[in-house]
């Protein structure tokens, strides 16, 4: 192994999971019911008809799973807190024996060695909140969002050090309240949807965008007022990056364009606390409705950006006219891994961090999502062979490892996720782990990726 295939000291590696993706529990310990457990428990919303309601039962297997990661070489976990276990209702008086199992788990993982990052919202919002406000339609749910964000960073701030508000602002608010079209190659698409299950006008959804990203505004005022100093937060959003034809400078500035301009309605605004007038002039220009004071809460300072990243969002190439670029369409034969969304292009690792830092100066970025599903299978040897995800592994991180040596200040990679799970509307249909669960008798078993993980973990280094 070549002494440049290494990333920079501290470099953090670590697994990443989602509350109800994972934990089960769905009504236990006083838990209230989330739009997922209402989405899911819908007929026809989700493949077969799955749903959260045991998935990993990693709320009573917790101890397990931790040893688990231990064994992976993994020194971070990033895990969600369910909201709806701490404040059933979504506001009013927290729920105690919801915050036990967050102060559980956290003590196991510190035990352990493991760095706890939490996510305070991967899309379970509490049904209370959908019903009185129209969920994230409503400004209030991004108040009572901020009231339960600062409540968690004051109670677990001893020992939790670094906070992600809010998971994927466009997969939720697009998938959510819109629907979205999904390209699966040869000029086709998909429309999937996703809870609360809404079919909102373009006006409507820029209002729902806008109190998305206020309420992550107002959630960073409450973590710094709450939490011990030294806290650290950030978000983490899957961004839509454009990926140059040519690595020259008039390709890479078309494709910094497109990133910036296809990334208005959230990563933009967030880190540069406007939208754009393209922006502000589509869908008729009668929205969203906002305030200077919230753009500038919306731009509240950050200590780190999370992205998640596993497939570029298209391809440019530098064009005279406006708006300077133009797309260059996936071709149908382009590699693809196991999902038909999931288009093959390792380098997306490279541009995405790297645009992270050229377009909005970012000075600490985490790779918060990347990974694959597999068709896996246990072997006859007892093993999962799922040597697509070990080549996915060495190409996304070779080229990680290329943005670092370039100086762009990546600290840290989470893969998705840690082990098998529920995989929203297509249920349990989609395997992303390097654990392998077997979702009737809950057993795990450690795939070939988590041979590789563990031995690029110990060596800080692609492998």
């Amino acid at each position: 192994m070549s002494a440049d295939r290494r990333f920079p000291d501290g470099f953090t590696w670590g697994v990443a999971t989602s509350a109800y993706q994972v934990e089960g529990a769905w009504d236990e310990d006083g838990k209230g019911p989330s739009i997922w457990d209402t989405y899911a428990h819908t007929p026809g919303n989700v493949r077969n008809d799955d749903n959260g309601d045991v998935a990993n039962d990693h709320y009573h297997r917790y101890v397990e799973d931790v040893a688990l990661m231990r064994r992976l070489n993994a020194n971070a976990y990033r895990f969600s807190i369910a909201w709806p276990r701490i404040f059933p209702d979504g506001t009013g008086r927290p729920n105690p024996l919801g915050l036990d199992f967050y102060h559980r788990l956290v003590d196991e993982l510190l035990d352990a060695g493991i760095e706890p990052f939490a996510t305070l919202y991967h899309w379970d919002l509490p049904q209370a909140l959908q019903d009185t406000y129209g969920g994230w339609q409503g400004r209030e749910t991004a108040q009572a969002f901020a009231d339960y964000a600062g409540y968690v960073a004051g109670q677990l701030g001893d020992r939790v050090k670094h906070y992600f508000t809010i998971n994927e602002f466009a997969s939720f608010v697009e998938g959510g309240y819109r629907g979205v079209d999904v390209p699966v190659g040869g000029g086709r698409t998909v429309h999937l949807g996703a809870a609360p299950g809404l079919a909102l006008s373009d006006a409507e959804l820029k209002q729902v965008r806008h109190h998305a990203v206020l309420g992550h505004g107002l959630a960073v005022q409450a973590i710094r007022a709450q939490a011990p100093a030294g806290t650290k937060v950030g978000f983490a959003e899957n961004v839509r990056v454009a990926v140059p034809i040519l690595d020259i400078p008039e390709h890479v500035r078309a494709a910094e364009a497109a990133t910036r301009d296809r990334n208005a309605g959230f990563m933009t605004v967030l880190l540069e606390g406007r939208y754009t007038d393209e922006y502000l002039a589509s869908a008729g220009g009668r929205t969203p409705r906002f305030t200077e004071d919230e753009l500038q809460v919306i731009a509240s300072p950050l200590d780190f950006v999370g992205i998640n990243v596993y497939k570029p969002g298209w391809y440019v190439e530098p064009a005279d006219e406006p708006p300077g670029y133009h797309d260059i369409p996936i071709n149908a034969s382009h590699p693809k891994m196991h999902s038909s969304w999931h288009v093959f292009d390792p380098e997306v690792l490279y541009w995405a961090p790297r645009q992270m830092q050229s377009i909005w100066a970012a000075e600490s970025i985490f790779i918060t999502e990347n990974g694959c599903s597999a068709s896996d299978v246990v072997a006859d040897d007892g093993r999962v062979h799922d040597s697509d995800r070990v080549m996915f592994l060495r190409a996304c991180l070779g080229q990680l490892q290329r943005a670092t040596a370039d100086g762009v200040p990546v600290h840290g990679y989470f893969h998705w996720s840690a082990q098998d799970n529920f995989e929203w509307m297509d249920g349990f249909g989609e395997r992303f782990g390097m654990i392998y669960v077997d979702f009737d008798t809950l057993e795990r078993t450690p795939k070939l990726s988590a041979d590789w993980f563990r031995e690029a973990a110990r060596r800080n280094a692609v492998v």
